[in-house]
């Protein structure tokens, strides 16, 4: 029987007995599992009326709220689970979650310590907390408890992925890269290691290594901007503007309209000498400034400066 047949079923039995609360819960479950999240809520929240110290209901009206995007209520939900069962520290652990997207980062933290006062080798845990300073930007902590993932799980590729970005951010490329390295051992098709290899050979002056992960990135990510604009600059410099030219519409043909990507355009057609294709994408640039790092008003000021001449 299909999941939605099983729904089917479960809501003719309501029909006859809405007073059947096995069943009641059993399709709220079932609905919040096949994307049905507002249908779910409204089964929830019945059954929270009728059973109110029920910390599954809770818990599962805390998962139901998260994918409505009602944060406030989710987080309130897996308070009154984790109140009515402290024991179960999975709504404690879901609470962590919430406020990393709330950007409460100590709550989260507090949250995912209290996961690992009854489990200290929850690798995920540790995770969640390196994942919280780092956003906080206490990267020296952060590092610590991805190391402490990896330490209890070495497959775990985010956290791989994490300790490579705060060495490069420390400068330490080469340890950086031995991080990538290691997350594309566990996961070849991961784009973004591709990527930031790309970066460190670019920084490197290794052209011909940086161009070969910036085409892997390319080929398995065809939406990365940041990867193309690195490929663009890396042509552009070694005065391959036909190539570089011919990216940037590919990237834009990917992507779809950016600011920045418009913007490199005009360099590229100014180092080619066309003047009013230049001045064609900078207004095109100012056109999508919500995706332009250049201030709107140098770009302005290159516009009129052409037009002048």
């Amino acid at each position: 029987m299909s999941k939605l047949d099983k729904i089917e079923e479960l809501q003719n039995i309501l029909k006859e007995d809405p007073s059947n609360f096995p069943t009641r819960r059993q399709l709220a479950v079932l609905l919040l599992d096949t994307g049905y999240a507002e249908e779910a809520l409204q089964h929830f929240l019945y059954l929270s009326q009728i059973f109110q110290q029920d910390s599954g209901i809770y818990y599962n009206l805390g998962i139901t709220y998260e994918k409505l995007k009602d944060l406030d209520k989710a987080e309130n939900s897996y308070l009154k689970a984790f109140e009515y069962a402290p024991e179960e520290v999975d709504s404690m652990y879901n609470l962590g979650l919430v406020y990393i997207e709330k950007k409460e980062y100590n709550k989260a933290i507090q949250c995912f310590d209290k996961v690992l006062e009854t489990d200290d080798k929850d690798s995920n845990s540790y995770f969640n907390i390196g994942i919280a300073n780092f956003k906080k930007g206490d990267l020296i902590e952060a590092m610590d408890n991805f190391q402490h993932t990896i330490d209890l799980n070495d497959d775990d590729i985010y956290a791989h992925f994490y300790i490579g970005n705060i060495y490069k951010e420390f400068g330490d490329n080469e340890s950086a890269a031995e991080e990538f390295k290691k997350v594309l051992s566990i996961s070849p098709d991961y784009s973004w290691a591709y990527y930031n290899l790309g970066v460190i050979d670019y920084e490197a002056g290794d052209i011909e290594g940086a161009i070969h992960n910036l085409e892997k990135t390319l080929e398995l990510n065809p939406k990365d901007t940041e990867a193309y604009k690195v490929y663009i600059k890396i042509l552009a410099k070694n005065g391959d503007y036909e190539s570089a030219n011919d990216l940037v519409k590919t990237a834009l043909k990917n992507c779809g309209s950016n600011g920045d990507l418009f913007y490199i355009y005009a360099q590229i057609k100014k180092l080619m000498n066309d003047p009013e294709s230049c001045v064609k994408y900078l207004q095109k640039a100012l056109e999508n400034n919500d995706t332009l790092s250049i201030a709107p008003k140098l770009v302005k000021q290159q516009i009129d400066k052409f037009l002048a001449q």
